[in-house]
Parts: C-alpha cells; sequence; structure tokens
C-alpha cells in the first residue's frame, strides 16, 4: 500500500504541519487515504480526538474541501466527519498538500451539522472570489448531508 505525506498549510501557504497516510483509492477527481491520529489528544467541545482514532480522508481534486471520516481507534464506533473548507488540494505522487481556509464543517453521525470558525476565516480578508468559493463549499457538504451522498451515506437517524 503506497504511504502518502499529507501536508496542511494555513491560508498564506506556510506549513502548519504534517502526518502519513496509505493510499484507500484513487481516481481522477479525488484521493483517499487512510491515516491514523498521532497527535496528542484534543477535546474540541464537539468531538474529542484521541491518539490511535482512525481517519478516512478524501481530498478532492477540483473541490474547495476535504472531508475526514472520523471513527473511534478503539470502539470502532463513528464519531463523525470534520470537513476542512481549503482551496483545491495539490497531488503529487505520493504526497498531498491542501491550504486552509480556517473555515470547517463538523458532521455528527446523526446528520446535524455544526460551522466552526467564522470569524477566523472573516480575518483572512480573501479576495472575493475566493470567500464566495468557501461559501459555496461548505453549501456543497450541506448538500451532500442532506442527501446522504458517499461519504455521508453512513448517516443515520437518532
Amino acid at each position: 500500500m503506497t504511504t502518502f505525506t499529507i501536508i496542511k498549510l494555513d491560508a498564506r501557504g506556510e506549513y502548519e504541519l504534517s502526518y502519513e497516510g496509505k493510499l484507500r483509492e484513487r481516481a481522477d477527481s479525488f484521493i483517499c487515504i487512510d491515516a491514523v491520529f498521532s497527535f496528542a489528544d484534543r477535546d474540541l467541545g464537539y468531538i474529542k480526538l484521541r491518539r490511535g482514532d482512525r481517519f478516512r480522508e478524501w481530498f478532492y481534486a477540483e473541490r474547495w474541501f476535504n472531508i475526514f471520516r472520523v471513527e473511534d481507534g478503539a470502539t470502532k464506533a463513528l464519531k463523525g466527519w470534520y470537513c476542512n473548507i481549503t482551496r483545491p488540494p495539490v497531488i503529487k505522487p505520493r504526497q498531498i498538500s491542501a491550504e486552509d481556509l480556517c473555515l470547517d464543517v463538523f458532521v455528527y453521525p446523526d446528520g446535524r451539522t455544526l460551522l466552526l470558525d467564522e470569524e477566523d476565516f472573516a480575518e483572512l480578508n480573501l479576495p472575493k472570489d475566493e470567500v464566495e468559493k468557501a461559501w459555496q463549499a461548505v453549501d456543497a457538504i450541506r448538500f451532500r448531508v442532506s442527501k446522504r451522498l458517499p461519504p455521508f451515506d453512513e448517516i443515520r437517524q437518532q
């Protein structure tokens, strides 16, 4: 299985962090990576990320977002989907990099959504066309959730 380095950059294109993942699937329009959360435990308030949690990550060649399916590393229970609003990624043979635009959408296993970091996004002072593309990405994620389109086809009503 091919190993990839995933690099998270900030909106200015500066390095924030990197980690390794294994190729799960590759198509013309996306790449899917399996990764294990290897950072210190984090309580984000709406989700707790623990060392060993499993991530399935979709990076779309032409889209302004990526989607991370988060699974408990011990119990295999679905914790939700973390959706980053980003500029389209740069996908190389063994590396993926994406410029994070701060704005995020968290999707709970029951389909509820939570919009995150609007203030941080506003402070970026992005060009108008990029602001529009970012908000279109939020709308696209919400649409996919509402229609239960992959990878949100696992959503279960409570």
